[in-house]
Parts: structure tokens; C-alpha cells; sequence
């Protein structure tokens, strides 16, 4: 049963349908797995073994009564402590909502029950989800796989712990900036950046709302096109026959190539390389559309997420982590008429890249331009944190600017991810790619 824990979720469920696996069962080794983890407490915010269980329960009288759900129905998943669960607390990694206990659960997460699969618990994420490192001294930091002395990546740093220790065989996140794909990336993981506007947030503790996503963090990309078809209440991508031959590879050259450190450049290459060599038709081109998105990062995301929290945090701005707090007042002294001429030139680039890129099938960056940094130096030194966590995101917030979806694959390299951008509202489309190149990266 231990090598359930390790298993993708497609496989778990391919085992459930064929009556090898009981979710019962299955439930209980995660739960008493989670139990036992050295690193429960920096992982889970908090169990819901109550509600594990009794889903866990009716997932398996149905699959003995062959009348499962889906492919998912009775495979257990983690939660980012963002998702509204009905009577169970659900904080956003901020000691300003300490307590706060929602009466429904997140429209996604009413899907992914409905489709049988069972909520293990709320995983570490950070502060209101505003830093892409994972380093929360509020709640708690969860362990990166690669370096226990690094940081997991953020914000949905203990999504992407639960299933790289083994403590869920998939996590639900939220990507803002990169939310999703940077801690996926620097764990080793699949993580899916949908595009803005294909799932409802509404239960979703918000960021900024023009912006924020959802997606899953996963072991495999059918893994997350099957967790997309769960939380949408629809259903997963076809991946059946998937190649990377003859599919044509952008390879940005604007902005995402600035900087990039030596170990994710040559993981880079390395695996552009691969996918050359497996038939992929890769071309490299520039578009001065993004740098011009991109400037405007700073007033439209610190606007919105002033705009959505700052009369709370004044209330209480010493409950708040300093580093976090600052990047949260940088949005205050931003005028409206900022924030509507940011947003013409974002639409116009937007229009820009979506006719530049629509001859390939995917776009190729690398997902972080940096290795995960080190805790003790994020703690001790303010202008190395701010200048990391910028880094960190750049290239992920790329695609949330042009407003694409996204994934981030392994490369083999350790913490050092590649990100294949699709289209708007290309899912479908993309996790096909996604899964050919997959084939050649693993």
C-alpha cells in the first residue's frame, strides 16, 4: 500500500475501476501517512479526515456497485488553504483571517466532489498568496524536495509539498503569477496554470481577481487533465496518441531568457535539444509585445491586491510578514487613470501575441529563471528576498499577463522546470503537447 502514495492519480483510479484499490483504504494510507510525516505540520495547515473519510466511503460503494463517477472518483486530493471548505477553517496562510470558516465549499472544489474525488486537508501556502518563494514565518514553510534548506516555491508551496513528499497524489493551487508553475517547477512536479476565466474563483480567497487561476499540481500531465475535467464538472483532454513530432516550438527570446541562472539554462537547452531531436520543429522568435505587457505588472497586480486587501491589513498591518506587507502597500499610491491605461496596453499586446504566436502549438521558456534561494538568506537579507521573488516570477508572469494557459514539466534536472505556453483557453490543445513532450523529457 506504500506504493500507493507514489502512484499518479490515473493509475489510482485505473485501480480503483479495476478492484485492486478501495479509496477507503487508500484514504487511510494517505491519512496515516500525513500522520506520521516529519513534515506534517510545515505541509497541512489542517486535516479533514471526517469528511476524507465518509467521501472515501461512498466512493467505494460505488465502485463496488460499478457505478463510479469518473476516473477520479474516490482518489484523494490536497487543497490550498485559499479553497472555502464548508465549516472548516480557511486562513490564506494570513493571520489576518485567522478563524474565518466559510459556510460552502469553492465552486471547484463542489465540482471535484461531485466527481467523487476526496479532500484530504488544507495545505501551507503564502501570505494571501503574494510571494512566489513559499516563505510564510507566519503560519509555516514548507520543505522544498530538492534542498531542505530552500524554499518550495509559492504561493501554493504546500500543494506542491503534499505531493512531492508523498503526502497526496495531487494538489490544487492558485496561480496569480506564477503560483502554480514556480513550486511545481522547483518540486519536480506537473503543475497547470489555466487560463483567467475558465474556472469560477467564487470561493477563492482573491489576490487579484483580474488574474488569479486555478490549477493543479500533479505527477503527470494526464494526471492534470484529468483533475481540469474534475473541476470544471467536464471532461479530461483526450492525451490518446500524443507525440511531440511535427509539433511546432516557439522559443521566446524577449525578456524570458534575461538573467537566467547557469543550471536552469542548461536544462533549458538541454531539453529544447531533446525535443528537437524527437521530431519537434523549434523556432526562435522575438516579441516586443511582452516587455511592454510586462511593465505593467507592477501598477495592475499591486493595485488589485491593495484595492482588495489594504483596509483589512491597516487594521492589523503587524500580523503581517514585513516583506509581504511592503509589497502589498506598493499598490496604494497608484492612481485609477495608472490602472486603466495599464490595462489598454496589456489588452493590445495581448492581441499582439495571440496573432504572432497562432502558427506554433506551444510556446517554450524556462519556467524559473533561478534555483529555489536559501531560507536563512531570505530571512536575514530584505534586498535579496525582494530581488529573488521578483526573479522568481518574472517568467511565469508572463503568461498570466499575455493571459494564456500554461504547464511546467520536469526536465530531470532538479528544480529546474520548462514552461510550454498555449493559447487562451487552449487547454485541451495544450496538455496534448504537454503530453508528447512529456514522453521525450521524462
Amino acid at each position: 500500500m506504500k506504493d500507493w502514495l507514489w502512484m499518479s492519480m490515473g493509475d489510482l483510479g485505473r485501480g480503483i475501476a479495476a478492484g485492486e484499490i478501495d479509496p477507503i483504504t487508500l484514504t487511510e494510507t494517505y491519512l496515516s501517512a500525513i500522520k506520521n510525516h516529519a513534515h506534517r505540520d510545515r505541509i497541512y495547515a489542517r486535516l479533514t479526515e471526517s469528511r476524507a473519510m465518509a467521501e472515501a466511503e461512498a466512493a467505494s460503494k460505488r465502485a463496488r456497485a460499478g457505478q463510479r463517477r469518473g476516473p477520479l472518483d474516490g482518489v484523494p486530493v490536497s487543497w490550498k488553504d485559499l479553497f472555502d471548505t464548508a465549516g472548516v477553517v480557511t486562513e490564506a496562510g494570513s493571520a489576518l483571517l485567522e478563524g474565518r470558516v466559510p459556510e460552502t465549499d469553492a465552486w471547484v472544489l463542489k465540482n471535484a466532489t461531485l466527481a467523487g474525488t476526496v479532500c484530504l486537508g488544507k495545505t501551507h501556502m503564502s501570505e494571501l498568496a503574494f510571494s512566489g518563494l513559499g516563505l510564510n514565518p507566519v503560519t509555516a514553510t514548507p520543505p522544498n524536495v530538492n534542498d531542505p534548506g530552500a524554499v518550495p516555491g509559492g504561493s501554493s508551496s504546500g500543494a506542491a509539498a503534499s505531493v512531492a513528499f508523498g503526502l497526496a497524489p495531487c494538489g490544487i493551487g492558485s496561480d496569480t503569477g506564477g503560483s502554480v508553475r514556480v513550486p511545481s517547477a522547483w518540486n519536480d512536479l506537473v503543475g497547470l496554470k489555466t487560463t483567467a476565466g475558465r474556472l469560477s474563483i467564487a470561493g477563492v480567497v482573491p489576490l487579484c481577481a483580474k488574474f488569479d487561476t486555478i490549477g493543479p499540481l500533479a505527477r503527470s500531465v494526464e494526471d492534470c487533465a484529468l483533475m481540469l475535467g474534475a473541476l470544471e464538472g467536464g471532461k479530461a483532454a483526450d492525451l490518446a496518441g500524443t507525440t511531440i513530432r511535427g509539433a511546432r516550438i516557439g522559443v521566446l527570446q524577449t525578456v524570458a531568457l534575461d538573467d537566467v541562472r547557469d543550471r536552469p539554462m542548461a536544462a533549458y537547452k538541454e531539453a529544447m535539444d531533446r525535443l528537437s531531436d524527437a521530431g519537434a520543429v523549434v523556432e526562435r522568435f522575438e516579441a516586443p509585445e511582452v516587455a511592454r505587457a510586462m511593465d505593467q505588472s507592477a501598477v495592475t497586480f499591486t493595485s488589485e491586491a491593495w484595492g482588495t486587501w489594504g483596509d483589512l491589513i491597516e487594521t492589523a498591518p503587524d500580523k503581517m510578514f514585513p516583506q509581504i506587507l511592503e509589497r502589498f502597500r506598493s499598490g496604494r499610491d497608484h492612481a485609477a487613470a495608472d490602472y486603466v491605461r495599464a490595462w489598454h496596453v496589456i489588452d493590445a499586446a495581448r492581441a499582439e501575441w495571440a496573432a504572432r504566436v497562432a502558427g506554433y502549438d506551444a510556446v517554450i521558456i524556462p519556467s524559473a529563471p533561478n534555483l529555489p534561494p536559501k531560507v536563512d538568506r531570505l530571512m536575514r537579507d530584505h534586498g535579496y528576498y525582494v530581488t529573488e521573488n521578483l526573479l522568481t516570477l518574472r517568467n511565469t508572469r508572463i503568461g498570466n499577463m499575455l493571459g494564456v494557459s500554461a504547464v511546467t514539466l520536469p526536465t530531470g534536472t532538479p528544480s529546474c522546470g520548462v514552461t510550454l505556453m498555449g493559447k487562451a483557453f487552449g487547454e485541451e490543445a495544450l496538455l496534448r503537447v504537454a503530453a508528447g513532450a512529456e514522453k521525450v523529457l521524462a
